[in-house]
């Protein structure tokens, strides 16, 4: 008699976490694992949890059919965004049997943090079987019927070391905590990753801090636009029952109107030191100005430049007033800019007021940005240097209204982005224009044109056309 003879036949060696798959198949299978999942889920968290009816709406709102459905979610404090994804996570992982998945957080020590100790007690709360790993990096393998599945825990911050990983669905959580440069870059690669399996989708989770990635990319009808992708709110007073008592009175006691919007609703706010064109207001800027000026009337084009993103406002002048009727956002280099400048007004006279260092530097390599402009008839109307920037913006928000109450800009609705742009752009912590949500070129153009146009030191001096040659 030794000491195996008193142990059952089977494996002597189990996986941490491991049980047989009959047990499952006696339980109703993978079926009846999601709808206990699902019954304990709040509204808002069910509406994440339905990933099938996700890939339908995503679909519905454009974009190719063979892309990647990318679900956006902005939560509020407590809305039980974590669980949510924990839930998520089982059922893309369910249904990518044999596949591997992934997770990302902000850094790696969330991952270890928060991610990995709640994420095993989900799992464990299910009786879902698993396998965890620590080292050198954390991951989750789930023993389904049908095969298993693996999750990795990554740091999302660390985007440059996602290389040959083939998986099925990704989730990213806290996403607005990293630089909007930052997680843009993170975000195409993990979206290139996502290229096995049999139901694909990418899910960001964040609660809204201001005008950020989220918002960018999820938060409005032209962020969505052409792309398969959907924004759900997760709201605070749906998971009231699974916190304190007290918890919702004691943060609309403690913060702001636009920080209770943000933290218990999910709703993008500006939550920054302050707005750069705080005098901006829809009711009094915009409007249906004309939009077919005369031809003899000259085009007066603001423009930006940046490698890869070139922005311009079209802009006519009425008075003492400028009237913006059109934009250029996203173009290439100057000359897909200048290109579409023409197409869009052929035959027209245009004056061109760029940024002056446009002078110094080019998209192209053999001409300057402004030789450039100029090649195609737009005529350099900018100074030898730039104003100082909070001189600029001051030019700006006098034109929006100034102590008279005289308004000098008026825009079409058709210029969305320069709306947006204005409504936006807030001050940083330096109390610096913020130039990481991409709200400052589209403004950045207004602004060379109205200093150049209506600020005072440059008014214009009994010509009909309003230029002056220096």
């Amino acid at each position: 008699m030794t000491f195996l003879s008193h142990i059952e036949s089977g494996s002597i060696l189990q996986r941490v976490g491991e049980s047989d798959s009959s047990a499952w198949l006696k339980a109703g299978g993978i079926d009846n694992l999601l709808e206990r999942i699902a019954a304990t889920l709040n509204p808002g968290q069910l509406s994440a949890f339905e990933v099938e009816r996700l890939s339908a709406i995503a679909t519905s709102q454009g974009g190719s059919p063979n892309s990647i459905p990318e679900i956006g979610i902005s939560a509020g404090y407590g809305s039980g965004k974590t669980y949510c994804a924990h839930a998520v996570a089982v059922k893309l992982a369910a249904l990518n049997q044999g596949f591997v998945g992934c997770v990302m957080e902000p850094t790696s020590d969330m991952v270890r943090r928060i991610w990995a100790p709640k994420f095993q007690d989900f799992l464990d709360s299910f009786g879902i079987p698993y396998t965890p790993r620590v080292a050198p990096y954390v991951s989750h393998t789930l023993h389904f019927p049908g095969g298993d599945s693996t999750i990795l825990g990554l740091s999302f911050e660390n985007y440059q070391r996602i290389v040959g990983d083939d998986w099925a669905f990704a989730i990213i959580d806290e996403v607005d905590t990293a630089k909007a440069s930052i997680a843009q870059r993170a975000y195409d690669k993990i979206l290139g990753r996502i290229r096995v399996g049999n139901f694909n989708q990418l899910h960001c989770y964040s609660t809204p801090e201001g005008f950020g990635f989220h918002y960018q990319t999820f938060g409005t009808d032209a962020a969505r636009e052409g792309k398969r992708r959907a924004l759900l709110r997760m709201k605070t007073a749906d998971n009231a029952h699974n916190l304190r008592p007290g918890f919702v009175d004691d943060l609309l006691s403690r913060y702001t109107y636009e920080q209770c919007r943000a933290y218990l609703e999910g709703i993008y706010q500006n939550l920054a030191t302050g707005t750069v064109y705080d005098r901006f207001d829809r009711a009094k800027h915009v409007s249906d100005v004309d939009d077919d000026p005369q031809a003899e009337e000259p085009l007066r084009i603001g423009i930006d430049f940046n490698v890869g993103n070139m922005n311009a406002v079209v802009a006519t002048r009425c008075g003492n007033a400028l009237h913006f009727i059109d934009e250029i956002s996203g173009a290439h280099d100057t000359d897909a800019l200048a290109q579409e400048i023409c197409a869009r007004y052929p035959g027209r006279t245009l004056y061109g007021y760029p940024d002056a260092s446009g002078g110094n530097r080019s998209t192209n390599a053999t001409k300057t940005d402004l030789e450039i402009l100029a090649s195609y008839n737009i005529r350099n109307q900018s100074l030898k240097s730039n104003p100082r920037v909070a001189d600029r913006i001051s030019a700006v928000q006098s034109a929006l209204e100034n102590g008279k109450g005289e308004i000098k800009i008026q825009i079409n609705p058709r210029c969305k982005k320069l709306i947006e742009c204005l409504e936006l752009q807030a001050y940083n912590e330096r109390q610096e224009p913020d130039k990481e949500s991409g709200h400052d070129h589209m403004n950045d153009a207004a602004g060379y044109l109205v200093w150049r146009e209506l600020n005072p030191l440059h008014a214009r001096a009994g010509r009909g056309t309003g230029i002056r040659l220096y």
